[in-house]
């Protein structure tokens, strides 16, 4: 009653300005009631229009208020005590990444804090400043569990309450979800309208273009529809009925209300979907921050010693370190740390990935035995129920993980063999473990909380239904007699399969099931599973020949990523032999002196790339002077995070090879490279011209280039310095220089180019630049 008493004096004082200003300035009259931030107080609230406006707000605010995460259900928690403002961010990443997620926030966390725009959930649609056109559709992305949905779900609710966005008429918060389910279903935009969301259906609104409308699309990734954009039917009448991927793809592209808003939410990998015409504003949710880990941990744990302990903890174990920028994990890790203390006195804390997911699996049996079967806490947790259940899970969790998906419908359980009844005994016994929900006359929707907790699940079902049965769910079926016969043998041959199916991946998408499953065959994991597992036997053995197969992978020319993603096993397994090794060497300053294998080069980029220590000069002298070296440690110039990194790359036996690598670091919008010195390099015209390519992307920010003698050229992504002095560069080399610095003059402010061979018209082209160049110092010295 005291918000519709406001929203009628507001009204009644618009109309008594309007009344004044038509008497001498209908003018300004004009101006006014056409103002679409005042526009909504020109929906009176005695008309249909603004009773369904009341209503619908009303409702979206009992949907919205409470949230269940990572909560039982019955325990709801009000969204504005426990929201957060997340970091959220005015544009990407512009490499497209397909990598495994958890990869994504391991790299993401040695990038550097570069100033960013960062936009507040209530300001999405509002006019950026230097930015005319309005902004019609907004994307955000970000990983699972970094808080999309409720960042959705906040925006709602704010502009229910009316706290924000008050000249949005209706908001219209849909999820694919709940899309999904309506794929062979025809509607038209007003009917699918009216579909979810009744009061506009009672009011009779079908004219949505007469209103300020925004449609929020949450969970793109999620989408089952096809949304062919390129060959789906054009449609732009609003009542004409069509299938509601035809209706999305026409909403998107803007045939159909050309005047609603849309923000839609997607992971990462999903975004490619839509197509960038489509989108006028990309966003990112980047997770919680060092400090903001800190503070989400103090603020769970009053206890300012038991925080300490914990903050502490997590910050030895960089794994778990990186994880804790995802919300979710925090929670997870929050869960699990606080059973631990208070059950184990002076115990030792879960360090790795696998052994918080395994307490985290125990914490959920024990509070089913407590509320559901009345239990002690000090009762063994694993009851026959709690096993059927784990199975059944896990089972879900592992063909689904194969299949590539995330939510299931009734269909895909049937398949699995549970039973839909089943399945919401789990959903309410493990809340918070597997999730169900129920969009508006929709068929039930299940998940996992977080996309690492089914990967973890479906690492158990493999490693159980091998302990349990012998059989190998990996790989073709093998006599299950023989298999327990030499189970020790043959659980070697699991985790071997598991590695090359992971390496086959070409988005790396079982990378965290691998790091489990290893994980799961450690003795010290086996002791809390003790009442799932069958049989428990002692698989040290197993598990040596398990590292000298991933030390023999690495020892193969892996990109990367992969070899990366083995080490981080090896940590799971706690086997850290390559890693201390080359730590060794390191303080003993003998690395220079060795030859070192690729497996060593790989755990030196591991070991440089888990520092807590930033490089501020990158010096290829101090690991060997050579091509191989560079292209080996490339990894670690590209997610250098300190703000001013320099590349000290001179006499170092490069050639055009190194170049194009080093292209590509500038091309790279991520790199934070300021200072690149390639003197004495025999890096030639074509050198030049690869690192002109570089030069040339509108991602290079490069200040300043010096060159001298020979053909020698110095690069960086946002560079201050480039020196390619000596380094036999011609007129040819010249003429890429220049264009380049035409197609992107960035910031280049120095370029030296003494001691090579630029002649007359390479000197003329450079120092003719053009009106736009930021070029201040040319220097080309003696030939």
């Amino acid at each position: 009653e005291e918000k519709q008493q406001k929203r009628s004096n507001r009204e009644a004082l618009l109309k008594i300005i309007l009344h004044f200003l038509r008497m001498k300035r209908e003018d300004l009259a004009k101006i006014l009631q056409s103002s679409k931030r005042l526009q909504h107080l020109f929906v009176p609230s005695g008309t249909s229009s603004g009773r369904c406006q009341i209503k619908l707000k009303s409702n979206l605010q009992k949907k919205f208020q409470r949230v269940f995460e990572g909560v039982a259900k019955g325990k709801p928690t009000f969204l504005n005590q426990i929201y957060t403002e997340l970091h959220v961010t005015e544009g990407e990443t512009a490499e497209v990444n397909s990598e495994h997620e958890v990869r994504q926030i391991e790299t993401a966390s040695r990038k550097p804090d570069r100033p960013e725009t960062t936009i507040r959930h209530e300001d999405l649609f509002k006019p950026v400043p230097g930015r005319e056109e309005s902004i019609r559709t907004v994307m955000t992305k970000g990983v699972a569990g970094i808080g999309k949905t409720v960042l959705t779900q906040k925006f709602t609710l704010d502009w229910a309450e009316d706290k924000a966005n008050q000249d949005i008429q209706f908001t219209f918060p849909l999820t694919f979800r709940e899309l999904n389910v309506l794929k062979e279903t025809k509607f038209s935009l007003v009917e699918l309208v009216h579909h979810f969301f009744t009061e506009t259906k009672e009011a009779g609104i079908c004219r949505f273009e007469e209103f300020q409308v925004v449609f929020i699309l949450d969970g793109l990734d999620e989408c089952r529809l096809p949304l062919d954009f390129h060959n789906n039917q054009i449609l732009t009448d609003v009542t004409e009925s069509t299938s509601v991927d035809v209706l999305l793809t026409n909403l998107i592209r803007g045939n159909l209300l050309p005047s609603a808003r849309l923000w839609i939410t997607t992971r990462p990998a999903a975004a490619n979907q839509i197509p960038p015409e489509c989108v006028d504003m990309v966003t990112e949710v980047r997770g919680f921050t060092d400090p903001q880990k800190e503070e989400y941990f103090r603020k769970r744990f009053r206890d300012e010693e038991q925080a300490r302990r914990i903050i502490s903890h997590i910050k030895t174990s960089r794994s778990l370190h990186i994880m804790c920028h995802i919300p979710v994990f925090c929670w997870i890790t929050a869960t699990v740390l606080e059973d631990v203390l208070k059950t184990r006195e002076g115990g030792e804390l879960p360090k790795t990935l696998t052994e918080m997911y395994i307490h985290f699996l125990v914490v959920q049996s024990k509070l089913k035995n407590i509320k559901y079967d009345r239990g002690a806490e000090t009762d063994p947790q694993w009851s026959p129920e709690s096993r059927t259940m784990i199975e059944s899970l896990g089972k879900l969790a592992f063909e689904q993980l194969q299949k590539g998906n995330l939510i299931f419908y009734e269909s895909d359980l049937t398949e699995c063999g549970i039973d839909i009844r089943a399945a919401s005994v789990y959903s309410g016994v493990f809340t918070q473990i597997f999730k169900e929900e129920r969009g508006l006359y929709q068929d039930k929707v299940f998940c996992f909380v977080h996309l690492s907790v089914q990967e973890f699940l479906a690492a158990l079902h493999v490693h159980l239904t091998f302990i349990n049965s012998g059989i190998n769910l990996l790989e073709p079926q093998t006599s299950t007699s023989l298999v327990k016969m030499f189970k020790k043998h043959y659980l070697k041959r699991l985790h071997q399969s598991a590695v090359d199916k992971a390496l086959q991946s070409p988005n790396g998408h079982l990378d965290l099931f691998l790091r489990f499953l290893l994980g799961l065959s450690l003795q010290t994991s086996q002791s809390p599973l003790q009442y799932v597992v069958t049989e428990i036997g002692n698989g040290s053995n197993a598990t040596k020949k398990t590292v000298k197969y991933i030390k023999k992978k690495i020892n193969k020319d892996l990109c990367p990523e992969r070899s990366l993603n083995l080490l981080y096993c090896l940590n799971e397994i706690k086997n850290y032999s390559l890693v201390e090794e080359i730590q060794r060497y390191l303080q003993a300053g003998r690395l220079t002196k060795k030859n070192l294998s690729l497996a060593q080069w790989s755990a030196l980029v591991f070991l440089l790339l888990s520092s807590d220590t930033n490089l501020e000069v990158f010096d290829l002298k101090n690991f060997s002077s050579s091509e191989e070296a560079l292209l080996r440690l490339l990894p670690v110039v590209k997610a250098c995070s300190t703000s001013d990194f320099i590349s000290l790359l001179k006499d170092c036996n490069l050639s055009e090879r190194s170049c194009e690598a080093l292209a590509s670091v500038l091309s790279c919008q991520s790199s934070s490279l300021k200072e690149l010195d390639l003197s004495h390099n025999d890096l030639h015209d074509s050198g030049v011209k690869l690192l002109s390519d570089g030069l040339r992307s509108s991602q290079c920010k490069l200040k300043a280039l010096r060159s001298c003698k020979g053909h020698f050229f110095t690069l960086q992504l946002m560079c201050i310095l480039l020196r390619l002095s000596g380094c036999q560069v011609t007129e040819e080399g010249c003429a890429h220089l220049a264009s380049a610095l035409s197609s992107n003059p960035s910031h280049l402010r120095e370029l030296d180019l003494s001691y090579n061979h630029p002649g007359d018209s390479g000197v003329k082209l450079l120092s003719e630049k053009e009106s736009n160049w930021k070029l201040d110092i040319l220097k080309y010295g003696p030939t």
